[in-house]
């Protein structure tokens, strides 16, 4: 939402209102590096276990993941907190997983094993 000190957005009202705000101030340009958000918001999901709040962590991304092997880590690292990681391709990048952008479900492991 552009607010580093309270970057949560309420409801989907809210996360239509803070994209259309980035849109006026957000360049986008690479690298593209994930893990480090979405470790950021799997550190706040992790301090709410008693179900009271979801976290939905939305990524619009123009280019292919920078640092595949960290964020791949990273989402298995939070697979099992109250959140969920939306990724978006716009653009003309590869977002197939083929080129190295967003991994392909079914399955997404970590090289570590479960929790790294």
């Amino acid at each position: 939402n552009g607010d580093a000190a309270n970057p949560a957005c309420s409801g989907i009202e809210g996360v239509l209102e803070a994209y259309h705000r980035s849109l006026r101030s957000v360049q986008l340009y690479g690298p593209t590096n994930f893990a480090p958000v979405v470790n950021h918001v799997a550190r706040s999901a992790a301090a709410v276990l008693d179900g009271s709040q979801y976290f939905v962590l939305l990524i619009i991304t123009d280019g292919v993941i920078s640092d595949m092997a960290q964020t791949k880590e990273a989402i298995v690292n939070a697979a099992k907190l109250p959140m969920s990681i939306i990724i978006v391709g716009v653009g003309q990048a590869e977002f197939d997983g083929k080129a190295g952008g967003v991994p392909t479900p079914p399955r997404l492991s970590s090289p570590c094993g479960p929790g790294g």
